[in-house]
Parts: structure tokens; sequence; C-alpha cells
């Protein structure tokens, strides 16, 4: 038997019907040497399992790369959804982080003009008491001037 396994063998009955010898007055019938179709139909039944045995096993093979390569792509899937959700969630405490940042400063210049508003009111009303201790004092000093300039006109 030849290697080609049964698409040989089918060439071989193929030739061995062209080969054959018409029947007289009928162009259509052959005279076919019978026993050699049985033999070569004899050893494409004998091929037929193990062909169809490499055909089932390349089958699975070919199914078993299938499974592998989707296996595969659903692994890099869930490895670029899983990056995806990395970046998501380190992006979204980034601009949390960046809201609270901004919220900080608000608060911090906030406090800063009340504070500033708070030590003029201070400054304010500690130079206002100071000026009305100053004008007692300045009230004094002119009493005590004004005594002196009437005691000074009064003789000695």
């Amino acid at each position: 038997m030849d290697e080609t396994g049964v698409l040989g063998l089918l060439e071989e009955l193929s030739i061995l019907l062209e080969d054959s010898k018409t029947v007289f007055g009928k162009s259509n019938m052959r005279q076919v040497d019978i026993t050699a179709a049985f033999e070569i139909m004899d050893e494409i039944r004998d091929l037929f399992p193990s062909e169809f045995a490499q055909a089932r096993q390349i089958v699975r093979e070919r199914q078993a790369l299938l499974d592998d390569a989707e296996a595969e792509a659903n692994r890099l899937i869930e490895d670029a959804r899983s990056q995806a959700m990395t970046i998501a969630s380190e992006q979204e405490i980034v601009r949390i982080s960046q809201q609270q940042a901004e919220a900080i400063m608000a608060d911090a210049r906030e406090l800063e003009r009340e504070t500033r508003a708070g030590a003029e009111d201070y400054a304010d009303e500690v130079f206002g008491h100071v000026e009305q201790s100053l004008d007692n004092v300045l009230g004094q000093v002119r009493r005590v001037r004004d005594r002196l300039n009437q005691n000074s006109t009064v003789p000695r």
C-alpha cells in the first residue's frame, strides 16, 4: 500500500476503472478486474478507522490549541481589566487627594482672612484704648499745666 492513505487508494481505484476495457457496444460500461477493485476497497475499509482516529486526534489537538488560545486571551483580558481598574483607582485617589488639598487650601485661606480680620479688629481695639488712655493722660497733663499756669500768676 502506498503512503497516501485513502486518497491514494481512491486514486488507484480510479485508475483501475479508467484503464478497464469498455464493453462492446456500450461505452458507459466497462470490464473491471473485480478482485483488484475489491482489494482496493478492502484496503480503504482497513484505513478508515485509523484515518478517522487520526482526524479525530487532529481535531482534538486543534480544539485544545483553540481552548488554550481562548484561555490565554481571557487571561490577557482579565489582566488588562485589572490594570485598568488599578489605574482608574490610582487616578481616583489622585483626584480625591487633589480635591482634599484644594479644600484644605480654601479653608486655610478663609482662616487666614478671618485671623487677619480678627487681628485688625483687635489692633484697632487696642489702639482705641491706647488713644483713650493717651487722651486721658493728655487731659491730665493739660489740667496740670493749667494749674501750674494759674499758680504761676499768683504771687509768691
